[in-house]
């Protein structure tokens, strides 16, 4: 089964551009999409968070809390004895 994409209203100097790159690389200019589409994908992929591996690896299953979720990230752990008073 084939995937057909369509592109319109293409500027035709980019579209020229396509089909010599696709030309040098000898593959055909649809081809030539959908690698650029699927370069861009894989180095656009989300990255997860710091806090988000911590938990895949770290979380409830192995024991650890996590601190909870402050405003805007966790919220800092303090050890001062001021707070234990």
């Amino acid at each position: 089964m084939s995937t057909s994409i369509i592109v319109r209203d293409i500027d035709p100097r980019d579209k020229s551009w396509l089909r010599r790159q696709a030309r040098q690389i000898g593959v055909s200019m649809e081809e030539l999409v959908r690698r650029l589409i699927h370069e861009k994908r894989t180095r656009t992929e989300r990255r997860p968070k710091p806090s988000e591996a911590f938990a895949r690896h770290f979380g409830e299953e192995q024991g650890v809390e996590l601190p909870p979720v402050a405003r805007r990230g966790y919220n800092p752990l303090s050890f001062s004895r001021e707070e234990d008073e």
